[in-house]
């Protein structure tokens, strides 16, 4: 950082950074963190858009993370407008409630803006082309935020893990142990990202924006390494000792409503660049979530 720049970050963060959402996995994650203060439905449901993002100037924090979202992939293909007033319409008001205080704003987006063709890792600026309605509400919010202007980041994400609420983790530990084996998808490849470094990524990312706006944009933000979810899942369970058997299956032997991409890895070397933000193992991370939920050996 440049001279001067940690007494302007300081006097630019002395309130709250506000959190959209309390019950997700990022929240909850966040509100580990001090001077994190987390909305939940009750008290800003994003549904409301205009209702939520006037909270933003009645509080008048220092910053404003969205982790809150649609997040029902296959609902989303019954409910594609109220996946587009969640994760689009909303975060456009909350960016532009933001960007009228001139505090940062980040938001969190998703792979599923890609349509999963190919192996090469997704950079920030590759032709997104969504395949269902999730990804076509998220890309909309990125665009929208990115319209909005003013302190703001959207860091796109994939396979959120944490010990808590609905993700692969919990699900393979309530299967591995009902049923002592499991069929998994193989060929769709990504990176699980810890929830806990995908919050301290966002703080990050908000303390800096509020000293160094020119860094606004688009970023990738993703776990490490690259791994199939089956060969994830045996992960799991080598890590929780735990002997269950793991079937590789393809994904057309798995139907679901919305349609997955099979190439979910993400370049992550811009955010790299500007906030030195290393992508984080998994592996390192598992132990402590499985000792959370209560699943070590």
């Amino acid at each position: 950082m440049t001279e001067g720049t940690t007494d302007g970050m300081t006097e630019r963060m002395a309130g709250p950074v506000l959190v959209f959402g309390r019950t997700g996995q990022l929240a909850r994650e966040l509100a580990r963190h001090d001077r994190v203060l987390c909305l939940g439905r009750d008290a800003a449901d994003l549904a409301d858009p205009a209702a939520a993002a006037a909270r933003i100037a009645e509080i008048r924090p220092s910053a404003v993370i969205n982790a809150a979202a649609h997040t029902d992939v296959d609902g989303a293909e019954a409910a594609e407008a109220l996946a587009m007033r969640i994760n689009a319409e909303a975060p456009a008001a909350l960016a532009r409630a933001a960007a009228a205080l001139d505090i940062p704003f980040v938001t969190v987006s998703t792979d599923y803006v890609f349509d999963g063709t190919g192996t090469r890792p997704w950079r920030p600026d590759d032709p997104p082309a969504p395949l269902g309605a999730y990804g076509r509400s998220k890309l909309a919010g990125e665009r929208a935020v990115a319209r909005a202007g003013g302190r703001w980041a959207v860091l796109r994400t994939s396979w959120v893990v944490s010990a808590h609420g609905r993700n692969f983790i919990r699900t393979m530990l309530r299967l591995g142990r009902e049923r002592g084996a499991v069929r998994v998808v193989a060929d769709q490849i990504g990176a699980p990202t810890p929830a806990a470094a995908l919050a301290q990524a966002c703080l990050v990312v908000a303390r800096t924006l509020a000293v160094r706006p020119e860094r606004a944009g688009l970023y990738h933000f993703a776990g490490t390494p690259d791994t199939s979810w089956a060969d994830f899942a045996r992960a799991i369970f080598a890590a929780a000792g735990m002997a269950v058997e793991v079937t590789d299956i393809a994904t057309a032997d798995w139907p679901t409503p919305a349609r997955r991409p099979l190439n979910s890895r993400l370049d992550c070397t811009a955010t790299t660049a500007a906030f030195g933000l290393a992508r984080p193992d998994w592996r390192a991370a598992l132990p402590d979530i499985l000792t959370e939920i209560g699943a070590n050996p």
